[in-house]
């Protein structure tokens, strides 16, 4: 059967090759939820398969939390058999409370599924909608650039298993169009339309008052800042990161790795020391660190000797010992 070649599959095959995406004859395995955004990316990696002579496999995960669940679970398996296209199923053991709970399960899942089977890749079927959603809903929680590019096109998920997003230069209404004209058939989630979770009163409500009263390609243009924000972010964390080393070096004894020397770290702007300093509490602390444990560490860096901290979530305390920040009871 002859390939109906669109502009879209010729847009992601551009992109999958421009920004080294993935090479010719890798694995992949593809995460497909039956969602419009997720059939989209499916259908364009089985038509570039030719061209790319990938190894593509189907994983799905049910998380339990939906009465329709395993009828939407029998439904992917039953287009991968279609498509003739291995399939992975796995199945939360009792239901996830929270969103971002479900989304940590369904990493663990999909990489465990990746390790037995010999993927080197996880494809997700995030776009430019997710993008802007993201943007938005770190943005009114508060947070740094980092949290504003969350969504980037690689990460890597285990030392030898990297997590891609082809479609985050596609909008969810050019996926909804793509999955249109090929007849693929959607399976609506009825918990997008559930306005408990932020997330979806962004998506039903916020974006759609941002484009019918400011601009109407809204997603597109916060996307935009996201992909300039991620190299910046980039850049700032890996400078940051050798500034880290240096400062750390200089201790030498037994507690190097929670010494820092306040002299080195005097010199540099406030937002590598901020850096720094969050580098640090994410190797101390059990959480990620919040805005006022790195404010309260970053001010050791000019405070009077024997300053200290109160308690880091932990027990951690730091303390000014002349040109050094230390910490104690670990």
């Amino acid at each position: 059967m002859e390939m109906l070649w669109t502009p879209l599959h010729a847009k992601i095959h551009r992109t999958i090759r421009a920004r080294h995406l993935f090479e010719p004859n890798q694995s992949l395995l593809v995460a497909v939820s039956g969602g419009q955004d997720s059939l989209c990316l499916i259908k364009i990696l089985l038509d570039l398969q030719p061209k790319w002579g990938w190894r593509l496999g189907i994983a799905h995960c049910d998380h339990c939390w939906r009465d329709d669940s395993q009828a939407n679970a029998r439904h992917v398996e039953s287009l991968a058999k279609i498509w003739e296209t291995p399939f992975y199923l796995a199945t939360a053991k009792e239901p996830v409370k929270s969103e971002a709970a479900a989304r940590n399960w369904r990493y663990q899942a999909l990489s465990k599924i990746a390790q037995t089977n010999n993927y080197q890749y996880i494809v997700t079927g995030h776009t430019a909608s997710d993008r802007a959603e993201t943007l938005l809903y770190n943005l009114i929680r508060g947070t740094g650039a980092d949290g504003l590019q969350a969504l980037t096109w690689q990460r890597p998920l285990t030392a030898s298993i990297m997590l891609v997003r082809p479609l985050l230069e596609i909008t969810r209404s050019e996926t909804e169009k793509f999955c249109q004209e090929f007849n693929l058939p959607i399976w609506e989630d009825a918990t997008n339309q559930d306005w408990k979770y932020a997330r979806n009163r962004i998506r039903q409500e916020l974006l759609p008052y941002l484009q019918e009263n400011f601009n109407p390609k809204v997603e597109s243009a916060l996307a935009q800042t996201a992909e300039l924000l991620q190299a910046e972010v980039e850049y700032l964390e890996q400078t940051a990161g050798n500034l880290r080393l240096d400062a750390m070096e200089l201790g030498k004894g037994d507690d190097i790795a929670l010494r820092l020397n306040r002299r080195v770290l005097r010199t540099a702007p406030l937002a590598l020391q901020r850096r720094v300093m969050r580098q640090v509490l994410q190797q101390i602390l059990p959480d990620a660190p919040g805005f006022e444990h790195i404010e309260k560490l970053t001010a050791l860096i000019t405070a009077p000797n024997r300053s200290q901290t109160d308690p880091f979530p932990g027990g951690a305390i730091a303390q000014v010992i002349d040109d050094w920040i230390c910490f104690q009871d670990l």
